[in-house]
């Protein structure tokens, strides 16, 4: 679990990058108070003082690139940080009643669109495929309903040794993996279910068609751009060598306006904004497909619907970690802005939420599930694990009411398709969306 908190960054006196001095001079930020120990000089911070000495101060959207995806040095490309050893443990690795009810969301969101003959599952950033195995687990045991639909299993992953945890923890032993490199579709197999199971690092490599996709804890890490509201205007943040400290890096504010600026909104109120045109691209991405083939998409996150401002934070050992400080041995992440996922949809499909994730599992039956399984065990430390699991899920001050969902859905799932009865046309009042009411089986 990431502990939301604010990286607290704030305005310190003016200073200036001594090769530039007429560019960036001025106000900026401070990263933390913490010391710059002998082992923060990381490969990662080597390479960025000599990128930013190379061409300028640089985005922090470029900053987070650099940091978590390098091909070389990158954070998620080398590193397995998930679980107790990792950096963060996410809601999956706590219970696995959180995977079942989002397999009974995706199954519900199925038959309430008409049980199309296939139904393709789409994950981005699916960790350690520990949730996708929880579904896939909800997949089997509802498979009298599921009998007539040709499932496959898509997964967008950047990282190849979290692609490699994948393919062990989801697919059968006995049918070995079909590697190429080269190709879009860079691994394939068949799970443990027997369902074909396909790795991609781009989601415009998936193939189209009737999907449903999962996005949980995936775009809190996409790179963001940060803007400072200033007497001259925006200006956006920017990543610099300390002059003062050797191998230090420091915030500043960029002399003039640029590019990002685009992003904010011309009724923006707040005074500082992180804006995260990655994440725009894959919304409107996945409302095109599903305008165009039907499905749905569930993204669960910890955001805010456009009233935070500076979110940008570190996470090292499950602790808070100083953002610039040893990059590339921290998750960097900034809460998901809703109202900007929203508004990226163009009114292309429907949006539901954001909702408090206690709210959503609640509505989707996680106390009868967890009463169905206490009473199943007689194991003590079985019942206690299931029993903090589901506080940690759902307690307000743990990740109850700091993590929430967002659903995107064809606008016809919500006003109801129109058909002809007895000669006249009527409308059919949709079923409620599971989760963002309470779920009912028909």
């Amino acid at each position: 679990m990431r502990v939301p908190a604010k990286a607290g960054i704030g305005l310190l006196s003016a200073g200036a990058r001594a090769v530039i001095p007429c560019l960036w001079r001025g106000r900026y930020f401070s990263s933390g108070k913490e010391p710059v120990e002998n082992n923060s000089v990381t490969p990662m911070l080597r390479h960025l003082m000599y990128k930013i000495k190379s061409t300028g101060p640089i985005t922090v959207a470029e900053y987070m690139k650099e940091v978590l995806t390098n091909p070389a040095k990158g954070y998620y490309v080398h590193h397995d940080m998930l679980g107790e050893k990792g950096d963060f443990i996410t809601s999956p690795e706590i219970s696995q009643i959180f995977g079942e009810l989002l397999g009974i969301w995706f199954i519900s969101e199925w038959m309430a669109t008409g049980k199309t003959a296939t139904f393709q599952l789409v994950e981005l950033g699916p960790g350690r495929g520990t949730l996708a195995g929880d579904i896939l687990r909800v997949f089997s045991q509802l498979g009298s309903v599921l009998k007539n639909c040709d499932i496959s299993i898509h997964l967008v992953e950047v990282s190849q040794k979290l692609s490699e945890i994948q393919a062990l923890t989801l697919t059968e032993e006995k049918i070995p993996l079909e590697r190429s490199a080269g190709s879009p579709v860079y691994m394939k197999g068949v799970t443990k279910s027997g369902i074909p199971i396909s790795w991609y690092r781009d989601l415009q490599d998936v193939p189209n068609g009737c999907s449903f996709y999962l996005a949980h804890e995936f775009f809190d890490v996409l790179p963001v751009h940060k803007f400072q509201k200033t007497p001259q205007g925006w200006r956006e943040v920017f990543i610099d060598i300390d002059p003062q400290v050797p191998d230090k890096l420091r915030f500043v504010l960029a002399p003039c306006a640029t590019p990002a600026e685009a992003f904010i909104q011309h009724d923006e109120t707040r005074d500082h904004v992180e804006v995260c045109p990655n994440a725009g691209v894959i919304i409107q991405e996945i409302s095109q497909r599903i305008a165009l083939a039907g499905g749905a998409a569930l993204i669960a996150d910890y955001g805010h619907d456009g009233t935070k401002t500076d979110t940008f934070r570190g996470f090292c050992g499950h602790k808070l970690h100083d953002v610039l400080t040893a990059p590339g041995t921290a998750d960097l992440t900034a809460d998901v802005d809703f109202s900007y996922l929203r508004r990226m949809a163009q009114e292309k499909v429907a949006s539901l939420g954001p909702i408090k994730q206690q709210t959503f599992l609640k509505n989707m039956g996680i106390d009868v599930r967890l009463k169905v399984l206490l009473d199943k065990s007689d194991e003590p430390s079985l019942r206690q694990q299931l029993l903090q699991g589901y506080d940690m899920l759902m307690n307000p001050k743990k990740m109850g009411e700091r993590f929430n969902f967002f659903a995107l859905l064809p606008h016809q799932r919500l006003h109801g398709g129109s058909h002809q009865s007895n000669g006249r046309q009527s409308k059919p009042s949709p079923s409620p969306v599971a989760g963002f009411s309470e779920l009912v089986w028909k």
